[in-house]
């Protein structure tokens, strides 16, 4: 029996699975373009060590209006101002053109991948529950193609259940897909879905709006927002407030 544990763990280093479910990552340069990914938020990328890492599944996580959104799309936009080719799977299809155009993203460079997925699907469930599951069909063609420096499976006002009702190995077989590439996948959401799977976590909330908040044009600009980073590996957390500017809707 004393034996068991030791043939598990040569088991999964076998089969490459000791990285994802039982050994810390190595540290990662936060110079080094092949592994670290900017935010385009330099107070942020303080926080993250340069960034997001590449080849790790990494969450956003957030409430409405909480930042998740703005911060999207200023990854968004930072990977293609590097000249990467970027993919948005919008399981809801909520994204907006406009918001995106004024945050500087560069829409020739843009895969969007517009899901229907229902943020209240009442008596639909199953319908919406197999929307969801062609979502994450979508996402995983995505990494199977390669070529995005960055790829995001946007899920932020899904309903709770539709997210809860996948498998865990679904993470654990995205996790696997991305390892080893150069492409950051991030995860956005209302709370946390790939747990342990998760290479990192960024949780968001709006501490405060301070006396410069304003609008100018269609940005909005002053809310501080908190942060709270998770490293899944270590379960070291960390936290910061950081500015972002968001682009709004014409209208709004």
């Amino acid at each position: 029996m004393s034996l068991a544990p030791a043939h598990l763990e040569s088991l999964l280093r076998t089969r490459q699975l000791d990285r994802t479910l039982t050994t810390a990552l190595p540290p990662l340069n936060p110079h080094d373009e092949y592994a670290i990914g900017s935010t385009g938020v330099t107070a942020l990328d303080a926080k993250l060590g340069g960034g997001f890492p590449r080849g790790q599944l990494s969450e956003i996580v957030g409430s409405r209006s909480s930042g998740r959104a703005s911060l999207l799309l200023r990854l968004l936009a930072a990977a293609t101002a590097r000249g990467e080719l970027v993919a948005l799977v919008d399981a809801l299809d909520m994204l907006d053109v406009e918001s995106v155009a004024a945050a500087g993203l560069d829409l020739d460079r843009l895969l969007w991948i517009r899901g229907h997925v229902a943020s209240h699907p009442g008596l639909c469930r199953d319908m919406n529950q197999r929307a969801m599951e062609q979502a994450v069909r979508a996402l995983t063609l995505v990494l199977s193609a390669g070529n995005f420096g960055l790829v995001a499976f946007d899920v932020g006002e899904a309903p709770a259940d539709a997210l809860r009702r996948l498998p865990f190995t679904t993470w654990l077989r995205l996790q696997r897909m991305v390892e080893g590439r150069q492409t950051i996948c991030i995860l956005v959401g209302s709370e946390p879905m790939a747990r342990s799977a998760a290479g990192l976590t960024v949780s968001l909330g709006v501490r405060s709006l301070d006396s410069g908040f304003r609008f100018r044009d269609r940005l909005f600009e002053g809310a501080n927002v908190e942060v709270r980073v998770i490293r899944a590996r270590s379960r070291l957390h960390e936290e910061a407030a950081v500015r972002l500017t968001t682009a709004v809707p014409e209208g709004v």
